[in-house]
Parts: C-alpha cells; sequence; structure tokens
C-alpha cells in the first residue's frame, strides 16, 4: 500500500468526523467543541492508518501509539478546562457576526479548516505508517522518538503548571511566569510543534521529506495564526504587566529570561 491508496480513506474519516460534530455543534449551539475534537481526530487518523496501511509493523505501532497518547491526552486536558465554561469567545463574535448565516459559515471556516489542517498536519504519521522500508527502526527513529518525548513534556508539563496557577486564587489577574513559563511565553505551544516535528523526523527515516509539510503548517498555525497572536493579543489586554513578562521572555523556543529586567 502507498500513501496515494490511504489517503483518500483517511480524507473521507477526517471530512466525516468533521461534519458529524458540526452537526452536534449546531444542536448544543458551542461550536467550542471542534477544539476538543482536534486532538481526537489526530488519533482517529493513526487508528486508521494502522489498520488499513502495511508498512513496517514497529514503526505504524510507534507512531500510531505516540499519535493517539498525545490526542487523547489533549482531548481530555481541553474537556475538563472548558467543562461548563461556555462557548469560546472566538466563536462568539462568529456568530454575532453572521448571525443566521454561522452554521454553513462555521462549517467552512471552523470545521472545514480545522479538517483539511488536520490531515496535512497528520502526514508524517500516514507517510511512516504506509512505508515498509527501511524494515528496522533507525537512528532517525530514535532522534524522532527524543523530540516526540521533550515536545510532550513541555506540553504536558506546561498545561499542568498552568492550571495549578489558575487553581489558586491569589493569582487572579496575573501573570503566569514560573516554572517552563519563566523561558517561554508558550512551552505548550513549542511543545506541540516539537512534537510534530519528532513524528515529521520518524517520517524521514522512511524517506518521505515531503511528510515535513505536516509540522511546517502546525508551526506556522502555532506561530503566525491561531496559537501566539490570537493569545498574545487577549492577554496583552486582560493581564497587568504581561508587556513586561513579554520583553524579559522568549516568546516561543525555551530561552533563559533576560537579565536587564529581571527583578529578583
Amino acid at each position: 500500500m502507498t500513501f496515494g491508496d490511504l489517503s483518500p480513506t483517511t480524507l473521507a474519516a477526517v471530512a466525516a468526523l468533521m461534519v458529524l460534530v458540526w452537526l452536534l455543534s449546531l444542536a448544543v449551539r458551542d461550536a467550542s467543541i471542534v477544539d476538543i475534537v482536534w486532538g481526537l481526530g489526530f488519533a482517529m487518523i493513526a487508528v486508521v492508518g494502522y489498520v488499513r496501511a502495511e508498512g513496517y509493523p514497529a514503526r505504524r505501532t510507534l507512531v500510531a501509539v505516540l499519535t493517539m497518547v498525545w490526542g487523547v491526552r489533549l482531548a481530555v486536558h481541553l474537556l475538563m478546562r472548558n467543562w461548563g465554561a461556555g462557548e469560546d469567545y472566538r466563536y462568539q463574535a462568529m456568530r454575532r457576526r453572521w448571525g443566521t448565516r454561522f452554521p454553513v459559515v462555521s462549517l467552512v471556516t471552523v470545521f472545514g479548516l480545522q479538517g483539511v489542517i488536520m490531515w496535512v498536519v497528520s502526514l508524517p504519521v500516514q507517510a511512516a505508517q504506509v512505508s515498509p522500508t527501511p524494515g528496522r527502526l533507525t537512528v532517525l527513529d530514535g532522534v524522532g522518538i527524543a523530540a516526540w518525548v521533550v515536545g510532550f513534556a513541555f506540553e504536558v508539563v506546561g498545561d499542568w503548571q498552568l492550571r495549578r496557577f489558575k487553581a489558586d486564587p491569589d493569582n487572579a489577574g496575573r501573570v503566569m511566569e514560573k516554572g517552563l513559563w519563566r523561558y517561554t511565553r508558550h512551552p505548550n505551544y513549542f511543545g506541540d510543534a516539537t512534537m510534530w516535528w519528532g513524528l515529521g523526523i520518524i517520517a524521514v527515516a522512511t524517506g518521505a521529506w515531503w511528510a515535513l509539510l505536516g509540522p511546517l503548517v502546525m508551526t506556522i498555525f502555532l506561530l503566525r495564526v491561531s496559537g501566539v497572536p490570537l493569545l498574545e493579543r487577549r492577554m496583552s489586554r486582560t493581564r497587568p504587566g504581561y508587556a513586561e513578562y513579554a520583553a524579559r521572555t522568549s516568546s516561543f523556543v525555551p530561552l533563559p529570561p533576560k537579565r536587564k529586567d529581571r527583578h529578583e
């Protein structure tokens, strides 16, 4: 089986999933559920690839497990964080702007777009699962696994530290600048990107250089579109002191805080 054989199946699975989630969002009047399904969609692609593809079994299993662990963990995290919070402000703004046209607009610009991005980002998973060669795990596979572990750790620890910070009433309105957040303003986004580059490296181990389009797209969206820019604008408006924190803290790649801005 080649990527060309597998891709129509995964694309159809993603399309079906996003349409079903869109219909559910109309019933519950909450488009935010798409954020929870984001990670589960990747897990679904990994399962479909594992079942349908005929690549080297150990590598096929490896990328399926890594993708499912990340996807399910992210979905559970977002479900717990968003439970009872109502629809996200981004979708509320869209709903006000488009009025009665919101259902159709959201199908294309929210659910459809995220489905396309999901499928493209998952290219390393699909590529690694279809390739029968090399018929062993290589040094590149090991490098990919190491990068995935580093990225997953940044994402999980960053989310855990932020959750603990927000749970303390004394921190209301304050800026999180401890732990991993001392070295990067977005440890979870950095971890997400690093993890996907790890999966991309595993795909490269099979010769599928083109699959690096997946982590590249993920990184671009995190850095330039829907990740860092949106959150930075919101934090700048709602958190006093965020400008000072941003001035001394790396926006993405973890680095030591700028010495001249330390107050310790």
